[in-house]
């Protein structure tokens, strides 16, 4: 889980990167639309790893005798 954390943080990096990149507007089209198309695939990625994360999120609440139950992540949608 750790390793999906660290792919996770590094990704986000490199997607930061690229939008300082493009937000400049120095680059040559071509290599703007290269950075473009690797943005988009680091943002499909880290979408579906958040996607993935919340499927594995419990909410915790006190039991009768104040012991914590794990009870499924309900969705806002």
């Amino acid at each position: 889980m750790a390793g999906k954390k660290l792919d996770f943080e590094k990704s986000l990096g490199r997607l930061e990167e690229i939008v300082k990149h493009l937000e400049k507007g120095d680059m040559p089209l071509n290599d703007s639309l290269k950075l473009f198309e690797e943005g988009t695939a680091l943002l499909s990625s880290c979408n579906q790893m958040l996607d993935e994360a919340e499927q594995k999120v419990v909410k915790l609440k006190k039991g009768p005798d104040r012991a914590p139950i794990e009870l499924p992540f309900e969705s806002e949608d």
